[in-house]
């Protein structure tokens, strides 16, 4: 990380159950045994990530639930986080958005810390990016990813080969063309990471992508966060920025 700073509290995610993973018939959907504190009682639950996720929905694996509500919902259960290693990674993301906020709120990338006005889900050619941000005329497009996976301390995107990601990384190059600056911002969830990279065995179009944006100078921010668990829920905190991995 470039700082050993203490971690700063972002978010706090209310949890209502942990379980085990039985099985995960589809990308959003998982079979959870669930032990406290139901009792052994098995559920569908959503998976708000289309990742393969492989290390950590695995049969067995322990894993942090919330109650969920809602007219046409399928399922009453959110996966919230999973057991990796010594501790949880929050793999939801629908709260990518409430952390990216924070992000720019608290001025953690400090080329947007004169910011005027953010404008979330901006159209830009056929892709809708996170974040169109203005500050003196100038603007800045903002791609936000979620990366759940590390192997031997490099953090790495994607988990599972996505065209949709490869065209917001191109679309960010066509703003940087166009006279904008552009930027990814990486939420990386494993703490352990020491570097991140773009995962050129999964999707090799997507780290070329990802290579040319950087020729390009698309600004690329992976910033590191911990979920820690306890009696009152789940927390998040940011942990510092990681370098790219050489």
């Amino acid at each position: 990380m470039d700082t050993m700073q203490v971690p700063r509290h972002v978010l706090d995610i209310p949890l209502d159950a942990e379980g085990t993973l039985v099985s995960r018939p589809n990308r959003f959907l998982a079979i959870v045994n669930i032990a406290t504190p139901y009792g052994e009682k098995c559920e569908k639950v959503h998976v708000h990530d289309p990742g393969r996720l492989t290390d950590i929905l695995y049969p067995g694996n322990r894993l942090l639930l919330r109650k969920a509500s809602g007219k046409n919902r399928k399922t009453e259960w959110d996966l919230i986080a999973g057991k990796a290693g010594d501790g949880f990674v929050l793999i939801h993301s629908g709260y990518h958005r409430q952390i990216s906020m924070w992000v720019l709120d608290n001025n953690i990338i400090e080329s947007l810390a004169n910011t005027e006005k953010v404008l979330p889900e901006q159209v830009l050619g056929k892709n809708r990016l996170d974040y169109l941000l203005e500050s003196a005329g100038r603007r800045t497009w903002i791609e936000v990813k979620g990366c759940t996976l590390a192997e031997n301390g490099m953090a790495m995107f994607p988990d599972a080969p996505t065209m949709r990601g490869r065209r917001h990384v191109e679309g960010l190059i066509k703003a940087v063309q166009a006279g904008d600056r552009a930027m990814m911002m990486i939420l990386v969830f494993r703490q352990e990471a020491q570097c991140f990279t773009a995962h050129e065995k999964i999707d090799p179009d997507f780290a070329a992508a990802f290579k040319r944006a950087l020729e390009e100078e698309v600004q690329v921010h992976p910033l590191t966060f911990m979920f820690r668990a306890d009696n009152d829920g789940g927390h998040i905190y940011y942990c510092g920025e990681l370098p790219l991995c050489q």
